[in-house]
C-alpha cells in the first residue's frame, strides 16, 4: 500500500510539472503585440522651393517735419490720419518778426542801390575812384543776400509738407511756441510698403529681383498678401554673412507700416512632385530615412529629399507613389517590428464585433 501511494504521488508531481512547463513555453512562444502606428501615402502635389524670414513693414518714404524758425503756432491745418500732398501748408507760425526783418533788409538794399547808381555816374566823370565804386558794389551784393535770407526766413513761418503721404503724428497745437529745428509732425507715404530681409549668403545665387513674395502678418490671421523682390544688395556683410533683400507690397489697404510680417520668397516650383509629410522623417543623424509598412512589419528606408515646403518635403528617391510612411508612433519602432495601422485596427475591431471577421492581434 505504501509503495502504491508513493508511486501515485510521483505521477501527480510529474504531471503538474509538465503542465507548468507547457504554460511557460506557450507564454514564451506567444507572438509580441503589434505597435499601433499612423501612416500617410506618398502623394503627388505641387511644391515650391522658398526662403522664409521675418521683417517689419516700413513705408516707402517718411519725413519728420521740423520747424525751420521759431515762433508761436497761429494755426495747425492738419490732423493725424489726414492725407497731404507735397508743398501743402501744414502749420502757420507768427510771421511778424520775420516780416519786419525782411522790410528792414529791403530798405537797406534799396538805399545801397540808389547810392551805387549815383556813384556810377560820378565814376564816369572820374569824380570817384574805381576802388570806392567796387566797394559799393560789394556792399550792395551783400545787402541783396541779406534780403533774400530775410525773405527765406519769412517763408519758414508757413510750414509745408516735404512729401506726399499721411499725417502719422502731430506734436503741436495752436498757441504752442515752437523752437527752431523742433519736430512737430511726421508724414509717412503708405502707397507702398517695404520689408527688408537679412538673408544668408548661401541664398545669393537663388534669389533674384522680381521673384514673387508671400506675406502674412500676425495682426491679420488667415490673410495672405503678395509682393515682389524689388532690389538686392550686391555685397555681403562681412560681420553677419548676410545680404539685404528689399521686398515691396502694395499699401493703402489693411497693411500698415510697423506690422510684423512673415515672408516667403518662392524661387523654384515643381508642379507634380512626389511628396511625404515632414512628420514622417526620422530624427536621426546621417542620411534621411522613414519607416514604411510592408507585410505588417515596419521597414526603415533611406530616402533622398528635395525641396521643403511647409508640412511637406519632396521625395526624390526611396519610395514609390502610394507607399505608406509612418507619421505617428515611429519613436518606438525598429526595423522588422510588427505594426498595426490605426485605421486598419479600427476596421478589424468592427468586423470582429459584427462577426464578419476576426480581429488581428
Amino acid at each position: 500500500m505504501l509503495a502504491t501511494a508513493a508511486l501515485l504521488t510521483v505521477v501527480i508531481t510529474l504531471t503538474s510539472g509538465c503542465r507548468q512547463d507547457g504554460k511557460a513555453q506557450a507564454q514564451e512562444t506567444k507572438a509580441p503585440e503589434a505597435i499601433l502606428v499612423e501612416v500617410q501615402p506618398v502623394l503627388r502635389r505641387p511644391i515650391a522651393a522658398s526662403y522664409a524670414g521675418t521683417a517689419t513693414l516700413e513705408p516707402v518714404a517718411e519725413a519728420e517735419v521740423v520747424a525751420k524758425t521759431s515762433g508761436v503756432a497761429l494755426a495747425v491745418l492738419v490732423r493725424e490720419g489726414q492725407v497731404v500732398r507735397a508743398g501743402q501748408s501744414l502749420v502757420r507760425l507768427d510771421p511778424e518778426r520775420a516780416v519786419q526783418q525782411a522790410a528792414q533788409s529791403a530798405a537797406q538794399m534799396r538805399k545801397l542801390e540808389a547810392h551805387y547808381r549815383r556813384s556810377r555816374q560820378l565814376a564816369s566823370q572820374q569824380m570817384i575812384s574805381a576802388n570806392d565804386l567796387d566797394q559799393l558794389k560789394y556792399d550792395l551784393d551783400n545787402a541783396r543776400a541779406v534780403n533774400r535770407l530775410a525773405n527765406l526766413e519769412l517763408s519758414y513761418t508757413n510750414v509745408v509738407a516735404p512729401i506726399s503721404g499721411v499725417i502719422a503724428r502731430r506734436d503741436i497745437k495752436p498757441g504752442n511756441f515752437v523752437q527752431i529745428n523742433t519736430p512737430i509732425l511726421r508724414i509717412v507715404d503708405t502707397s507702398q510698403l517695404e520689408a527688408t530681409l537679412n538673408v544668408p549668403e548661401r541664398e545669393l545665387v537663388t534669389l533674384k529681383t522680381g521673384l514673387p513674395v508671400r506675406l502674412q502678418v500676425d495682426a491679420l490671421p488667415g490673410k495672405s498678401f503678395t509682393g515682389k523682390v524689388d532690389r538686392m544688395s550686391p555685397a555681403v556683410d562681412t560681420n553677419s554673412g548676410t545680404f539685404r533683400v528689399i521686398c515691396t507690397f502694395a499699401g493703402g489697404g489693411v497693411l500698415q507700416a510697423g506690422m510684423f510680417a512673415r515672408i516667403g520668397i518662392d524661387y523654384d516650383q515643381r508642379a507634380n512632385a512626389l511628396v511625404i509629410p515632414r512628420a514622417a522623417l526620422l530624427d536621426e543623424e546621417g542620411m534621411p530615412a522613414v519607416f514604411t509598412v510592408r507585410d505588417g512589419k515596419a521597414q526603415r528606408v533611406t530616402v533622398q529629399l528635395g525641396y521643403l515646403d511647409g508640412e511637406f518635403v519632396e521625395l526624390r528617391a526611396g519610395l514609390a507613389l502610394g507607399a505608406p510612411v509612418v507619421t505617428a508612433g515611429k519613436i518606438a519602432l525598429r526595423d522588422g517590428v510588427a505594426v498595426q495601422v490605426i485605421g486598419q485596427a479600427k476596421q478589424d475591431l468592427t468586423q470582429d464585433k459584427t462577426g464578419q471577421g476576426t480581429r488581428l492581434q
